[in-house]
């Protein structure tokens, strides 16, 4: 079992030299990977509420940006894979991401994979400047970009939202012919485009039928598209409610004992999750407290 973990950065964990340290620290636990996570803001009065009406963790309004967050892991870690779960990409134009990934994948020597996803909060898109219609048709023209820009010398793209004239756009990345690009998504059509042209699916804490169900989505479109559905990767990603005492089984995909969340994950990946991915920056306080029940995770999940 590939074991990755959040890279710290929001709430008491936002301090870059906190978080150079404790990438650092998570690497020597012998983790596979390291992901930050990416939020604007944190609305006082969201009319939408979060999570079904719940009030947003304070601690969602302090935090580091996702991909200066990236470079200074990478410069803190030799070994771990560092990824994006998830990056809004859509709000910058493609070009300007391209670069800043490139870069990033350059710093890490090739260590780089790119999560992507569309977010879930109007607030941010309002905040950005970037409509919430069109969202879908706005990742596909991004994705066209990102590919253009990263396997073709030289570089042109004439599309409904941006245009590149013929222009030479090095460096190119480490990686050939391009870094792992994995999609978030937790609809039928967010897994048709996995299918259809990403490298692996970035899923989150959610019962194993519905699981089933949403990857069963992507396998038929990688297949319509003459794509090998065997070839991408499955991430599986939990941000745990720490119990001490045995939570309902029921609720066990995001709450319970490090023992229960452990089993689920082990069921997750025994039902083809590639990686697993433990967020534990809303259940500790402190750089000790959460690498020591990183540590517990690490011994459990071995087990």
């Amino acid at each position: 079992m590939r074991i990755g973990f959040s890279v710290p950065q929001f709430g008491p964990f936002a301090d870059p030299d906190r978080t150079a340290a404790m990438c650092a620290a998570l690497e020597a636990l012998g983790c596979h990977s390291l992901w930050v996570a990416d939020r604007l803001l944190a609305p006082l009065d969201p009319p939408e509420g979060y999570l079904g009406g719940q009030q947003m963790p304070a601690r969602y309004g302090t935090h580091l940006d996702p991909l200066l967050t990236l470079g200074l892991a990478a410069t803190a870690t030799e070994r771990v894979r560092l990824g994006s779960s998830t990056l809004n990409a859509l709000w910058q134009p493609p070009l300007v991401l391209a670069r800043a990934l490139t870069t990033l994948d350059l710093i890490s020597h090739g260590r780089l994979d790119v999560g992507i996803g569309l977010g879930w909060m109007r607030e941010e898109y309002e905040a950005a400047g970037v409509p919430w219609r069109g969202r879908g048709a706005r990742l596909e023209e991004t994705l066209d970009v990102l590919e253009a820009v990263w396997c073709c010398d030289p570089v042109s793209h004439t599309g409904p939202l941006w245009t590149i004239p013929e222009s030479t756009v090095l460096p190119k990345p480490r990686q050939g012919p391009r870094p792992p690009i994995l999609l978030g998504g937790f609809t039928p059509y967010a897994l048709e485009r996995v299918g259809r042209r990403a490298d692996g699916w970035l899923a989150a804490s959610m019962p194993l039928p519905f699981f089933h169900a949403l990857w069963a989505v992507a396998v038929e479109a990688a297949e319509r598209a003459g794509r090998d559905p065997a070839e991408l990767r499955r991430v599986f990603r939990v941000n745990p409610d720490i119990t001490t005492a045995a939570a309902d089984p029921a609720e066990t995909h995001h709450r319970g004992t490090v023992r229960q969340i452990c089993d689920h994950l082990a069921r997750m990946c025994t039902a083809g999750t590639d990686e697993v991915l433990v967020d534990l920056q809303l259940t500790t306080d402190s750089p000790e407290e959460y690498l020591d029940l990183a540590a517990a995770f690490m011994a459990a999940l071995a087990g």
